[in-house]
């Protein structure tokens, strides 16, 4: 049976104003108002302004303010925070529905089983105690709209939930509620079109990226998404079923060739893949066909990579086999994992990262922060009844041991800068000119760490450098490196020597002809030197300050050549890790046995639901290589090796009998193949 877990704190934000009886008859729960403890929270400043401890934003308008910001709630005009706990969240968001709320008096009584039963209108809904007011029966509406449609309660948390309940609560009273329909996917879809057009201006003069991800889902089909990238935004472009000729050379070639033709090669300054790619033979014929256009891996791939073989060697493998024991006692025991975070402030000790390398050594880093809290809870006079399990006196043992923090302290401190350059290539935005750099101080660090111990750097070093040398590294990646400033007048730099090579056969490819290439020696050697206006303030004061993309159309007026060519590179990322892979909605959009009318709504659908997550990305503040929530099937926490597939409500366990309703993960776990109707069609 596959369990599909959810937080507590998720959980208690739907369910804690109403609860399941034996005959499932929901009654109301009064809620007592709780003293205001937002200012725990939050930082006085002077006059009016209160600093926000999570992500230290300074907000004008006292303590009323600073909690819409830690509710995360679009309302007030303020930003939601994004990087505060969701226990604190939910919290604040009882304080303010409690405030909302009127006072309940009478003192509260278990009512006696209602009628009709549980899936009766609100309105008919009979209270023993008091009529529910309009708050009662809008919160079961929509809790119930939740459960029967299996939607996870993260959804909770999105903007344009709350723009539409918004939206609704404006109409007012006569508000007749529609269904979605194709025309307003059309409407959606024609304004992403609109806003692609917008930016496809600017692909004049940046250039854009194509990045190509493949696929293979559980009935070997392989599936390709393509998306574009450049500085303003990324666009999903489409996704193709390709399994008929993913080993077909030349139809992998001619999809690639449309999807160029759609885009236009002009625009194009390279192409990342994933490694499915790597024995198709697509490069050479990219290579050998677009002159212009580069073929470069993707970073946060290889960086993957690099974490993975980290975590094969042996020292670190049973490291991190001995933090899970420790977590997965923890969390699949309620009353332990209560107590735990009674200690730690609601924080967790494990973070699930986007994949199963990066979730290891971010667990590691948490469980290291919380060495003392964790040590103390095995050890307090409140963790008694787990005493003499021998799970417990397992984890009691490792965490007793200074051999195993030894080695969480190396985990982490060999990992960190690695983890690193993963986030900076994963944001979303250009970093190929700051990828050279940003692994050469990662090696650096890792030199550093072991600077008397030269077998242990030897052995993650090799690693690095087979990754970064045979896979990751580009010539394009030193071209733009050569060409960012806060690197080419950096006097500290020691490495610019050995990008001039490289530096020089991408102006060969950009400029081909004789023509193109004029006076550019001396393009190169004003920008070198810093003449014109390379060297007036402005420019040096900005050097490290704005990025480099736009220090070159700002300043690089003096070399009008170079300065097209910088600007092209410079505007480019190096990943498209960041695109949030939800494969299930391509599962269902190449369900062979849909028909023509159902395949296209779905093809729109996917459009629109992976433009509108993109989108989102470029104003969201948090980690982009974790996961807001804890994946409750990852081997951190999950015991069951080998689960079996299940029905839907199996997959709760005993969450509706009120038991441990821990974990979440809801949409990988929750639709299964057999989920066919997921869209009404």
């Amino acid at each position: 049976m596959i369990k599909c877990w959810f937080r507590r704190e998720e959980v208690n934000l739907f369910l804690s104003r109403w609860k399941l009886t034996k005959n499932n008859i929901i009654y109301h729960s009064p809620m007592v108002r709780e003293k205001d403890i937002c200012w725990e929270y939050a930082e006085k400043l002077d006059g009016n302004k209160v600093k926000c401890k999570f992500c230290s934003r300074v907000l004008n308008g006292g303590i009323s303010r600073l909690k819409h910001h830690l509710s995360r709630l679009p309302s007030k005009g303020v930003n939601p925070c994004a990087k505060v706990r969701d226990d604190v969240t939910d919290r604040v968001r009882s304080i303010l529905s409690a405030k909302d709320d009127p006072p309940i008096t009478n003192k509260y009584k278990p009512p006696p089983p209602l009628s009709p039963p549980f899936d009766a209108p609100a309105s008919k809904l009979v209270f023993p105690s008091s009529p529910p007011n309009a708050q009662d029966i809008a919160e079961r509406s929509i809790s119930l709209f939740f459960f029967e449609n299996k939607i996870d309660f993260a959804v909770a948390r999105s903007p344009s939930y709350h723009h539409m309940l918004d939206a609704v609560a404006k109409c007012g009273p006569g508000f007749v509620a529609p269904s979605p329909k194709t025309e307003w996917l059309d409407r959606v879809k024609s304004d992403i079109s609109l806003q692609l057009k917008d930016t496809e201006k600017e692909w004049v003069t940046t250039g854009c990226t194509i990045i190509a991800e493949a696929w293979t889902d559980n009935k070997s089909r392989a599936l390709i998404n393509f998306s574009v990238s450049s500085p303003s935004r990324i666009f999903f472009h489409k996704s193709v079923d390709a399994s008929s000729y993913f080993k077909n050379s030349k139809c992998l070639a001619d999809l690639f060739d449309s999807v160029i033709q759609d885009i236009g090669q002009e625009h194009i300054v390279q192409i990342i893949m994933d490694n499915s790619f790597c024995y198709t033979g697509i490069s050479n014929h990219l290579l050998q066909n677009y002159a212009t256009i580069f073929v470069s891996p993707c970073a946060s791939q290889c960086l993957n990579i690099i974490l993975e073989e980290f975590s094969k060697v042996d020292w670190v493998n049973q490291c991190i086999s001995q933090a899970q024991v420790i977590s997965k006692f923890v969390y699949n025991n309620s009353p332990v994992l209560d107590l735990l975070r009674k200690l730690t402030g609601g924080q967790d000790i494990i973070r699930s990262g986007v994949t199963r390398s990066v979730s290891n050594f971010l667990s590691l880093q948490s469980m290291m922060k919380q060495k003392a809290r964790l040590k103390h809870m095995f050890n307090c006079p409140e963790y008694t009844t787990n005493t003499n399990k021998p799970q417990s006196i397992s984890c009691v043992n490792i965490l007793e041991d200074n051999d195993f923090w030894r080695a969480v302290e190396e985990s982490v401190a060999i990992s960190e800068p690695i983890l690193k350059v993963l986030r900076e290539v994963s944001t979303g935005k250009p970093a190929v000119g700051s990828i050279y750099e940003l692994m050469s101080k990662a090696k650096e660090s890792i030199r550093t760490y072991y600077i008397m111990d030269e077998n242990k750097h030897k052995v993650f070093s090799d690693i690095v450098d087979t990754n970064w040398c045979d896979h990751l590294h580009s010539p394009l990646h030193a071209a733009a490196a050569f060409l960012n400033p806060s690197i080419q007048y950096n006097p500290e730099i020691k490495f610019l020597t050995s990008l001039k090579e490289d530096f020089f056969k991408v102006l060969e490819k950009l400029l081909p002809t004789s023509d193109l290439r004029r006076d550019i020696t001396n393009q190169i050697f004003t920008f070198t030197r810093a003449k014109g206006m390379f060297g007036c303030n402005l420019a040096m004061e900005a050097r490290d300050s704005v990025s480099p993309g736009l220090w070159w159309e700002q300043f690089g007026d003096s070399a009008p050549v170079l300065q097209r060519v910088a600007i092209r590179i410079l505007s480019q990322v190096c990943s498209g890790y960041n695109l949030e892979r939800q494969w299930s909605t391509f599962q269902q959009m190449h369900w062979e046995r849909r028909n023509k009318i159902d395949r296209e709504i779905l093809n729109k659908l996917a459009y629109v639901n992976q433009n509108l997550k993109l989108g989102r990305m470029i104003t969201l503040e948090t980690d982009p290589i974790a996961l807001e929530d804890i994946d409750m099937m990852s081997e951190w926490v999950e015991e069951a090796e080998n689960p079996s597939p299940a029905q839907w409500l199996d997959r709760f366990g005993t969450a509706l009998d009120g038991g441990d309703l821990n974990t979440r993960q809801f949409g990988g776990a929750i639709f299964s193949a057999n989920d066919h109707n997921i869209f009404g069609l």
